[in-house]
């Protein structure tokens, strides 16, 4: 890596122009809903860098799958992560999905025992 080429150089923290991450973008609405269980759409997808739309359809598969259970309460949706899926790829095999949260989720979120 050229240290004078800014192209090169890794960008890090919220708001930076990253071309990619080490995380899909369900992995990032999951752990953004883990993080806060009562966020709107909006916050989620602006959080996430989607759209709103995008994170609708994001929090369809997560749902569909079994990762999460929604609740509405009002007008607002109310979260669950569910405890002990594993991750979906074969790389992956043999490690569940909360001990991904418990490294970026800093307190247990609510569970929902599967």
């Amino acid at each position: 890596m050229n240290a004078s080429d800014p192209d090169q150089e890794p960008r890090l923290g919220p708001g930076s122009d990253a071309r990619w991450t080490f995380l899909t973008n369900h992995a990032h609405v999951l752990v953004t809903i883990a993080r806060d269980p009562q966020c709107r759409m909006r916050e989620v997808a602006s959080r996430v860098g989607v759209t709103e739309r995008g994170a609708q359809k994001i929090i369809a598969d997560l749902v569909a799958d079994g990762y999460i259970t929604r609740t509405r309460i009002g007008r607002r949706n109310n979260y669950q992560i569910a405890t002990g899926r594993p991750f979906r790829h074969p790389v992956s095999d043999g490690h569940e999905l909360d001990e991904l949260l418990a490294v970026l989720v800093p307190t247990p979120p609510p569970t929902l025992d599967t």
